[in-house]
């Protein structure tokens, strides 16, 4: 893998760390003290709960990525479709966990994380 990539990797692992762990120390803490968040399902507690996975996906996404990056700088298409598979069945899983299930994008999620698996080419 080359250098540029080497980099563009390191980079967008860095990226995810720390928006998480800013956006929950600085952002998403501070917001839950909030006494007007939306009460969906009886209380705010399914607000939050979006929020805060909705703010980590992203994350997920982006090391996912890097991931990506990495397999695709080696040189292995099948690998990298078989990441961002991965990928997405995490997300299905992290949406599924964080909602109790409430949040209906796991199942999009998984959907695509097994078309994504299941059109994979041929190693």
């Amino acid at each position: 893998m080359n250098a540029a990539l080497t980099v563009a990797v390191v980079l967008t692992v860095a990226l995810g760390a720390v928006h998480s762990y800013l956006g929950e120390r600085y952002i998403l803490i501070r917001l839950f003290r909030r006494p007007d968040l939306p009460q969906l399902f009886g209380s705010d507690v399914f607000t939050k709960r979006t929020l805060r996975f909705a703010w980590h996906i992203t994350t997920v996404a982006w090391l996912g990525f890097a991931a990506t990056l990495w397999v695709l700088g080696r040189g292995s298409a099948h690998a990298g479709i078989r990441v961002v598979s991965i990928v997405f069945l995490l997300n299905a899983l992290l949406t599924f966990v964080a909602s109790r299930g409430r949040h209906l994008a796991w199942i999009v999620f998984l959907a695509i994380s097994v078309a994504t698996w299941l059109g994979a080419p041929a190693p």
